[in-house]
């Protein structure tokens, strides 16, 4: 059963004959038949009583008809759908994130997507950075933010974000305010960690370590957002990213003092599918994350001069 062979049948009925349709269709009179009685052998039954000066539908030809208006307007409906997703009018894109990422990372990006590309759906899931590769791999998400350039060859990744850990305390803490302080200067502090032991949490772990010093954790919270809000609070000291913290220090809600000796860099890289087809939104997405990235690369250029 072919479209043509409908929408001839179609046209037949709506232009009341044969010859009629066929100058509507722009083909002659015996392709229009041909295609229609092709169209009888096929479902294996009359469609018209050929009997009468105008064609009228059998009891098959009306079942036949109401089909073929559906089956046209799904194939209409299709096209248009697909038109939409060319647009970007329409589409989806998933991301997958840890907390701090979801949180203090894409929020910028999501922003800057949909100035340009409203009505996409973009989807957020958040999970620990260790989960984040699988994720991709088995298509649950199209692309994942990671504290770490994973090393899996079905996978490509960019640097998007350089982050430093800062230490964070309340802005009337008695070591506010100064240039600096030592980690020996830290050992009868109170801390706040994250629960989640990462790369970062393991570092400061052992620069006090190597400094002889204790490191006094004495709450462990599910959340950035709560550690920071503990340390408002002035219920200790914590050592978070960067970025989650640049609206507080700047409104002066958080103090923020350099500790000599523990300097941790990380980075953070977009990665999704190695040889990947990408939908129209996951493409424009993609785009946007290298813009971010380029431009934030830029800054940290300029930034060292």
């Amino acid at each position: 059963m072919e479209m043509s062979q409908l929408e001839f049948f179609l046209k037949v009925i709506e232009e009341g004959s044969f010859s009629k349709a066929a100058d509507s269709v722009g083909r002659t009179q015996p392709a229009v038949s041909i295609a229609v009685r092709r169209l009888e052998e096929e479902v294996g039954a009359p469609l018209f009583d050929r009997s009468q000066k105008t064609p009228t539908l059998t009891e098959a030809g009306e079942v036949i008809h109401d089909y073929a208006q559906r089956i046209l307007s799904l194939r209409d409906q299709a096209r248009e759908s697909v038109a939409e997703l060319r647009s970007l009018k329409r589409g989806r894109v998933r991301v997958g994130a840890n907390e701090s990422t979801s949180l203090y990372l894409l929020p910028r990006i999501i922003l800057a997507y949909r100035e340009s590309h409203p009505e996409v759906k973009v989807e957020i899931y958040r999970h620990v950075s260790e989960r984040l590769p699988r994720e991709v791999l088995e298509r649950s998400v199209d692309f994942a933010l990671l504290a770490f350039e994973p090393v899996d060859r079905d996978l490509e990744s960019f640097l998007v974000l350089r982050d430093e850990l800062v230490l964070i305390l309340h802005p009337e803490h008695a070591l506010a305010g100064r240039e600096s302080v030592t980690v020996e200067e830290l050992g009868t502090e109170s801390f706040l960690a994250h629960n989640v032991r990462t790369a970062s949490r393991n570092k400061v772990i052992e620069v006090f370590a190597e400094h002889h010093t204790p490191l006094n954790i004495t709450l462990e919270l599910a959340t950035v957002e709560t550690i920071k809000r503990f340390v408002q609070l002035n219920i200790g000291l914590a050592f978070v990213p960067r970025m989650c913290v640049g609206e507080e220090l700047e409104r002066g809600t958080l103090a923020s003092v350099p500790v000599e000796g523990l300097a941790y860099h990380r980075t953070l890289w977009i990665t999704h599918r190695r040889n990947m087809t990408f939908s129209h939104a996951a493409a424009a997405f993609l785009k946007v994350l290298r813009q971010h990235a380029k431009s934030q690369q830029a800054q940290a250029e300029n930034s060292q001069r």
